[in-house]
């Protein structure tokens, strides 16, 4: 499995951007992806998750600093994810990942941690200017 992010740039304080992830190499089926960002000097951070979860559908979680902001959502004909990222801000300049997980969903805690997936893409960088 592939995954190729794009969507990144420069952009001021109060902007917008959107993010997609497409990822190729399938089959793929009951598959759940997310996203992660990184700053300088940081470690790789959970920012939101759109999961399968059969009977009660797709559920998503958000990391508290992007909550309300951020919006994920997927294309399951094109198996690409999204992220609307809204009232963006310094703090959110980083490089963003986007992630698959093909092994059956575990619990909403474990998938916003990084070992939860199987693949990644190699990021798209987000620069918010004051």
């Amino acid at each position: 499995v592939q995954l190729q992010a794009s969507g990144g740039g420069l952009v001021q304080a109060g902007g917008s951007l959107r993010l997609s992830c497409a990822a190729s190499g399938g089959p793929l089926s009951n598959y759940h992806m997310a996203w992660f960002r990184q700053s300088p000097g940081k470690e790789r951070e959970f920012v939101a998750t759109i999961t399968w979860s059969g009977v009660a559908g797709y559920q998503t979680s958000y990391a508290d600093s992007v909550k309300g902001r951020f919006t994920i959502s997927r294309d399951n004909a094109r198996i690409t994810v999204y992220l609307q990222m809204n009232r963006l801000n310094p703090e959110d300049t980083a490089v963003y990942y986007c992630a698959m997980r093909t092994r059956q969903r575990t619990t909403m805690a474990a998938m916003r941690e990084k070992w939860a997936y199987d693949y990644w893409g190699k990021g798209t960088q987000v620069t918010v200017s004051s």
